[in-house]
């Protein structure tokens, strides 16, 4: 899929979490299609690496550090995107973080609200940024990276699978309160992709031996599975396709 055309051209996209891994090769598959293209993240040293990279391919790019459980933060990022690009067509919220946890039943309470602020509210907060300024050219696209485990529960991920169904129903509802403003909300779903991300799970033999088990295409994902599929949520081809979330998983749902 990484060769699949779309035409970008003229459009702005925002990617959070866009300076490293998936979220990175997301931004990259948007530019490369033509977009100007907008990350931001939490560390200023991938920020700078990121930013390299894509004007070196030639990427109206910006950046910003923020963490997107920060309101205020996430409103002047947002400001900042629309001044330099005069609005925001597309919204990648990319960002996530997967702790193994203790059953949800023992889990501590901070655990618990910093994996959903990351996971669900930041998604929540960058939208509610996003809308304004889609609205005010007309329309737009909100891509959320979802995960399987909204909709598998999973020993030792209770908490993250708690919030990925979150993130799930927000999908449904934004695209339910925004389809009569040519806002398209969707979700992508993956399970195992081949990133830094989840290594520890595809780097040890039998731990990958026991997922691929789970898999009926027998293999896991990799990053061109998740761009293919959000560059065509991205493109004018999924204009009629809104609160969908669509598993990039080999088929492991199907049971």
């Amino acid at each position: 899929m990484e060769g699949m055309k779309v035409d970008l051209e003229g459009k702005v996209a925002v990617v959070t979490g866009g300076t490293r891994g998936l979220g990175k090769a997301l931004a990259l598959a948007l530019g490369r299609s033509g977009a100007k293209v907008a990350v931001f993240g939490r560390k200023q040293e991938n920020l700078d690496a990121a930013l390299e990279k894509f004007r070196a391919e030639g990427i109206d790019s910006m950046g910003m550090t923020a963490k997107v459980g920060d309101t205020q933060r996430i409103e002047e990022v947002f400001a900042a995107v629309k001044e330099k690009f005069q609005g925001i067509d597309i919204l990648v919220n990319n960002v996530g973080m997967n702790i193994f946890t203790p059953m949800v039943s023992e889990a501590d309470d901070k655990l618990w609200s910093k994996t959903i602020e990351t996971n669900l509210t930041g998604v929540f907060l960058c939208s509610k940024e996003a809308v304004k300024s889609m609205k005010e050219r007309g329309g737009g696209k909100i891509i959320n990276v979802s995960s399987v485990a909204g909709q598998r529960a999973t020993f030792g991920l209770g908490i993250y699978c708690v919030a990925k169904a979150g993130v799930d129903m927000l999908t449904k509802v934004l695209a339910k309160e925004l389809a009569t403003s040519n806002i398209q909300v969707n979700a992508v779903a993956p399970s195992v992709i081949r990133t830094d991300f989840s290594k520890p799970l595809w780097s040890n033999e039998n731990t990958l031996k026991q997922i691929l088990q789970t898999i009926p295409a027998g293999r896991i994902g990799e990053m061109e599975d998740v761009t293919g599929a959000v560059l065509f949520l991205a493109s004018p081809a999924s204009g009629f396709i809104t609160g969908a979330v669509i598993p990039l998983d080999g088929g492991s749902l199907c049971g």
